[in-house]
């Protein structure tokens, strides 16, 4: 399996280191296109008023943006194209997701995208494909998703990306039933279980950052003073399972990209990343956190299940 696989280099690094139908399908046969050539044949087939409405230069500010819930561009995926380029758009957002949630996490985005589903999403390319850089981004309800064929270095996911799910109302019980990302804040909240008293006071702090569209994600470039117990802190055995949370929190994404984003983190250092729990924003007071973060100079994972999932991700060798 392709997660495990992940799983066995990024932990050996450790020990060295001390669908829903509601659009059409092009195929069922076996995915024989990347998403990247996937999105150079969606660029050819699209006419003069829909390249006027999503394309743009490379370097165009909109191009990192990121938000919980926002459409990048006025069309939509279900009234602005073809059948076949909605079948297009729809095998490159699953190609950009492991086989074994690729499904969950489409599911995820049908259900949190009201009556239009998928077809309310919207896209936009950055740049000519084949010609140099370029970026195609997909938005939505709780859906940022990014394809740039390595055209940005040094970044994982070619930019900020965003998940979540509200699986059972806009206000979770605190279980969060049926939630496709839940099981990231359980192996999160394995590392807390391993942490002593002293672990748990420097780990635990009142809230986390608020939710500001890009400015959530922003870099500090700071190696200490970060929020939560730094990992110079911890044993081996807990930085392991650290590492196995990073793992999974990078399972939903196909091989290439989850690898990419576990080597960036690697590369900037991994014993300047923070880790930390808000003790104030728990769900239910089980002192199961729901909201918590891993956070280095020039990456974040901020995970926020109050009052349901939001989660962000940006992560890059440098801030």
């Amino acid at each position: 399996m392709k997660a495990n696989q992940n799983r066995r280099k990024f932990l050996g690094t450790a020990i060295a280191a001390g669908a829903a139908a509601t659009l059409p399908s092009i195929s069922s046969e076996k995915k024989t296109h990347s998403s990247e050539t996937l999105v150079a044949q969606l660029y050819e087939s699209l006419n003069e008023k829909q390249k006027s409405a999503i394309c743009f230069d490379f370097d165009h500010k909109l191009r990192l943006a990121v938000d919980n819930n926002w459409h990048i561009t006025k069309p939509r995926l279900s009234n602005s194209y073809t059948p076949d380029q909605q079948a297009i758009v729809k095998e490159i957002f699953m190609g950009l997701h492991s086989e074994k949630y690729a499904k969950a996490v489409y599911d995820q985005v049908v259900h949190d995208s009201g009556q239009a589903g998928f077809g309310d999403s919207s896209i936009a390319l950055f740049g000519k494909p084949g010609t140099g850089k370029f970026e195609f981004v997909l938005t939505g309800r709780h859906c940022t998703r990014r394809c740039d064929g390595d055209s940005v270095e040094g970044t994982a996911f070619g930019g900020p990306i965003f998940y979540g799910h509200a699986a059972e109302g806009f206000v979770e019980k605190p279980d969060h039933p049926g939630n496709a990302y839940w099981y990231q804040a359980k192996k999160a909240n394995e590392v807390f279980q391993m942490l002593n008293g002293k672990q748990r006071k420097l780990a635990l702090i009142d809230e986390c950052r608020d939710e500001e569209g890009t400015d959530t994600v922003k870099l500090t470039g700071k190696k200490k003073g970060l929020e939560g117990i730094p990992m110079n802190e911890l044993t081996a055995d807990q930085k392991n399972k650290v590492r196995e949370t990073l793992v999974d929190i990078m399972a939903p994404y196909r091989e290439k990209d989850s690898k990419e984003a576990l080597k960036l983190i690697d590369q900037a250092g991994f014993d300047h990343l923070h880790m930390a729990f808000s003790e104030i924003e728990d769900v239910g007071r089980d002192q199961v956190w729901d909201v918590w973060q891993i956070e280095g100079p020039s990456m974040i994972c901020y995970f926020r299940g109050d009052p349901h999932v939001h989660a962000w991700i940006h992560i890059k060798d440098k801030a």
